[in-house]
């Protein structure tokens, strides 16, 4: 079997992440597929989606004037697995604290950008994650951090005291950057695992 994964393109670590992304569907034994979505009509068809980093503005800002912006919020609406990282994270919040960015309101959550300080306050540690059962190597660079949850939001791991992990439903939020690491459990934890229960779920 065969996993159809979209990796939002218009910017960001593209490459790590679908490396990540194979490394974690062998793990299951299985394919991924990858497709490096940069334009309209190809999320409809990817089973699991990943929204990476980068620059928060101009990611916003190029999904919606390509029209991805609505077909991510219809993968998630469909209930297939979403993991938003760093920029990511922001893109999806209800509320990212500049009114550059026009967030696409599927997390409920706010942010605050570069919570952690800028590129040079970047750092790697060991993070205690839910679901994990080692903790993991997790590299914050421009980090943000998460300032508030709604309640439907389950918080899977706090640094410095503030949620860098979380999830709802079928979308995994998180404020460091999974893929610069060899280690593929979040890209499991978020997509695959996530995705065979959906697949269980939808069984007669």
């Amino acid at each position: 079997m065969t996993i159809r994964a979209g990796v939002v393109a218009v910017q960001g670590d593209v490459s790590e992440h679908a490396v990540a992304i194979e490394r974690a569907a062998a793990r299951h034994g299985t394919e991924a597929d990858v497709v490096e979505i940069r334009e309209s009509g190809l999320v409809e068809d990817c089973d699991v989606l990943l929204l990476p980093g980068g620059e928060s503005t101009t990611i916003s800002r190029l999904v919606h004037r390509e029209g991805i912006a609505d077909e991510i919020a219809a993968h998630v609406a469909a209930g297939k697995p979403l993991l938003a990282t760093c920029a990511g994270l922001i893109l999806v919040s209800m509320d990212s604290g500049d009114g550059r960015v026009e967030t696409l309101n599927l997390l409920d959550v706010t942010v605050e950008r570069n919570a952690f300080g800028r590129q040079r306050d970047s750092f790697e540690a060991p993070l205690p994650v839910t679901g994990l059962d080692e903790p993991f190597p997790s590299v914050f660079i421009r980090a943000p951090a998460i300032d508030e949850v709604g309640d439907d939001v389950d918080v899977l791991a706090e640094w410095d005291g503030k949620p860098v992990a979380v999830r709802q439903g079928p979308i995994v939020g998180l404020s460091f950057h999974p893929e610069l690491t060899d280690d593929s459990r979040i890209h499991d934890l978020a997509l695959f695992d996530a995705l065979k229960s959906v697949r269980a779920d939808t069984q007669p």
